[in-house]
């Protein structure tokens, strides 16, 4: 089969087409012939030796074949949950290898769940960790509810754009921050208010929230704190929430906490009802052939896209 070596961390040119055997599958696991594959800003610091190299402790030197978000067909299956066949679609083995960029993907069934048919394989691909992120953080960790005021930062990317629409879906009140150029794509999303990150300040363009989930970095931690009814929280998935963050939480009476997201099937599948049903929808900005992987991470590099970026087989 085809895949994509990462001979040893650095730039894309370290990205390596090779064919190698067809993974083995033990029990539990599926066999799934890759259709589509999301790559995420994880992808990129796996990439140049941080991300999973920290998270998993690997070792520089270890060839390694990137990726966790997959939708494809199952080829084979040692799970009661799935056969050859079934459609399904997934975040696996993270955080650890997940070997996703390749033609053939060995995973725990456990990881995954079918994709409905109503989507198509890059929508489903897309929905895996973005969507896993904002559902873990936004429900398990914060019990959104009805009424809530939650203030999601970076909302027109890769989890926030699933974020406002998994908290709409919810009942709150969303506010989405990113530039203007993206307002009128937050603003479909269904958030309620949209603020510009470019030109306006917290402080003096919302009211207080109740749970921010933020994506920017310490100095925008330190602002939101400060718009955080007490009691309420704010859940970091970029950075672990520094000590003067945290003192500044105590004294505002708020929680603030930093969480990485973690494969889980039956997470996917709320995600996969939410997907069904259309409360939520994958944005596909640009789609690349397999051959143009080094295009899809020097485009997430950029810091410049709305929604997700997929790679076809």
């Amino acid at each position: 089969m085809k895949a994509i070596i990462l001979k040893e961390p650095g730039s894309t040119g370290n990205l390596i087409y090779r064919d190698i055997p067809a993974p083995a599958i033990n029990n539990g696991e599926l066999l799934i012939q890759v259709k589509s594959i999301s790559v995420n800003p994880v992808d990129i610091k796996t990439r140049v030796g941080q991300g999973v190299y920290i998270y998993a402790n690997l070792d520089p030197d270890q060839e390694l074949i990137l990726g966790w978000d997959i939708s494809g067909v199952v080829a084979e299956s040692k799970s009661k949950l799935f056969v050859p066949g079934d459609e399904v679609f997934g975040m696996v083995n993270f955080p650890g290898i997940g070997a996703a960029y390749a033609e053939l993907v060995a995973g725990p069934a456990a990881h995954l769940t079918k994709k409905p048919q109503n989507i198509s394989h890059a929508e489903a691909a897309g929905a895996t960790l973005a969507a896993l992120t904002a559902w873990q953080n936004l429900v398990n960790r914060a019990k959104i509810k009805k009424g809530d005021r939650v203030l999601i930062h970076a909302a027109a990317g890769g989890v926030g754009h699933y974020a406002v629409q998994i908290a709409k879906h919810f009942g709150a009140y969303v506010i989405g921050t990113s530039s203007a150029a993206n307002k009128d794509f937050v603003l479909s999303l269904g958030a309620d208010e949209h603020i510009d990150y470019t030109t306006q300040t917290l402080a003096t363009s919302i009211e207080p929230v109740d749970v921010v989930l933020e994506s920017i970095g310490n100095q925008s931690i330190l602002d939101s704190l400060d718009m955080i009814k007490p009691g309420g929280r704010l859940i970091s998935i970029l950075v672990q929430i520094t000590d003067v963050a945290k003192e500044k939480a105590v004294k505002n009476n708020v929680g603030a906490e930093f969480t990485a997201v973690s494969s889980n099937g039956t997470d996917m599948e709320n995600v996969a009802a939410l997907l069904r049903s259309g409360a939520i929808r994958s944005h596909i900005s640009r789609e690349f052939a397999f051959e143009e992987m080094a295009k899809a991470h020097e485009l997430i590099e950029s810091g410049r896209t709305v929604g997700k970026i997929v790679v076809n087989l």
